[in-house]
């Protein structure tokens, strides 16, 4: 039965099946439950040791992935924002890919693979490295990973110790310099020039190399510049870390395929004396705009690549047997990943004109014109320093980017996220009427503004 007290909280009395008549068992009232649990909370809170290990409290989250999620909810509540903030192609995954994932699901390849990825895809990624970047490898010196940044990461922490310094030319990926201090390497940040093209200079290497040098990160074509290096520098740079044996060097060719002509891709590993030091890093990502299958690969000596697979072993194990599949009809597709790369990339290169060509029309904005990927790096910095009635003062390359996304309601990245702060990042992997649309907001939006700084 149930009792009730005076209290407008009842006390439940439940008759019990084995005792006869009125014994029962006792509940206590809500309230006090209640307040009980709340004191047992407050003990265990107490108790509980929050402390976060400090090579994870160091880390800085990802600035491009926060303003994303910063427009998405901004969108979810209804303010109309144009999203050019994100690293991602626009286009769907070429038919023949998603048809190979959707088959691989049918026919039960739904299964764990081997760490190192299956030997079919290990095999024609060889290929395709021997026939497109004149590398040879055996698939023993391939790993397949959940995509190009967890074999960045893997590589770093496999050869990196503390005390090791990684060297980074600025802008660089946002990742990079994370993923060095999370090996407890320390990140060296070498700044370039937009006169330069925002590409290294050798000089500039050779002032910071020393005895804990362990790793130079390229990216070619650039994240966030869009610059690619040309062999020529690409050989002196190289001859500029054969005198350094304890120097690796990891190359980013992520966007080997986003290219326009006449700029050519050369892999690092190819120059005369690079094998042997090189970690290739490449991936389906961007060039098959395949971002959400997570699949990437790293190429280099059999001793590196053990390294990182025993990391990824104890860490994720091999990547999706599905995605795998889909990888390997990708590389199947053709040279440079046939027509349909192709035909992204010629829609990249319209889409990169004409926002060079609109850019080019703002007083004081300074632009270097990319050469691949799908990313313009522009400086505003002659902007920085102006009043705006109703928002304040334009400080830097994060307030600009508040202000456009305030006024203009378009997201950016802004270029302290990339190391360096003159600059703003804006992804064309968008439809050209949505480029068309932004620009326009954009450019109402810095008619209110005028520079104040002589260009």
């Amino acid at each position: 039965m149930v009792s009730f007290s005076s209290s407008s909280t009842p006390s439940f009395t439940v008759p019990t099946k084995t005792s006869p008549g009125t014994a029962s068992v006792s509940f206590p009232r809500a309230s006090e439950s209640r307040k009980r649990g709340a004191r047992m909370a407050t003990v265990r809170a107490e108790a509980v040791d929050a402390t976060i290990s400090p090579r994870v409290s160091a880390l800085r989250p990802s600035k491009t992935m926060a303003i994303t999620d910063q427009a998405t909810a901004l969108r979810q509540a209804g303010v109309p924002v144009i999203g050019l903030a994100a690293g991602e192609p626009d286009f769907d995954t070429p038919t023949v890919i998603a048809e190979a994932g959707m088959n691989a699901i049918r026919d039960g390849a739904t299964r764990y693979t081997p760490n190192a990825g299956t030997l079919e895809l290990r095999k024609a990624i060889c290929k395709k490295l021997q026939e497109e970047n004149g590398l040879s490898y055996t698939p023993d010196q391939v790993l397949v990973s959940n995509g190009a940044k967890q074999c960045i990461t893997q590589a770093v922490l496999a050869v990196c110790s503390p005390g090791d310094e990684v060297l980074i030319p600025a802008p660089y990926w946002v990742s990079y310099p994370e993923m060095a201090r999370l090996a407890g390497a320390t990140p060296v940040i070498l700044p370039t020039s937009i006169s330069d093209n925002y590409l290294l200079r050798p000089e500039s290497l050779a002032s910071v190399i020393n005895e804990n040098s362990r790793i130079l990160i390229l990216c070619s074509p650039s994240n966030p510049t869009g610059s690619v290096y040309p062999k020529e520098l690409l050989e002196e740079i190289a001859a500029i870390v054969r005198k350094y044996p304890r120097l690796l060097v990891l190359s980013d060719e992520i966007y080997e395929h986003i290219i326009y002509q006449p700029a050519k891709h050369t892999s690092f590993a190819s120059l005369p004396g690079m094998w042997e030091r090189t970690l290739t890093v490449n991936g389906f990502s961007k060039a098959f705009a395949m971002t959400g299958w997570r699949l990437g690969y790293l190429a280099a000596p059999k001793h590196f690549v053990s390294a990182c697979g025993k990391i990824q072993s104890q860490y994720t194990s091999g990547a999706s047997s599905i995605s795998q599949k889909a990888g390997l009809a990708a590389l199947n597709l053709g040279y440079a990943g046939g027509e349909a790369v192709s035909t992204m990339v010629k829609a990249f290169q319209e889409r990169r004109d004409y926002l060079v060509r609109s850019f080019g029309e703002l007083s004081g904005v300074k632009i270097s014109e990319p050469q691949g990927a799908f990313y313009l790096f522009i400086d505003f910095s002659s902007y920085y320093g102006s009043e705006v009635e109703g928002f304040g003062t334009i400080k830097d390359s994060e307030s600009l980017c508040m202000f456009l996304l305030e006024k203009a309601q378009v997201a950016l990245v802004p270029g302290d996220a990339f190391g360096d702060d003159k600059g703003v990042r804006i992804s064309y992997a968008a439809a050209m009427s949505t480029l068309e649309t932004a620009m326009g907001k954009i450019k109402e939006a810095m008619a209110l503004l005028r520079p104040p700084v002589a260009v």
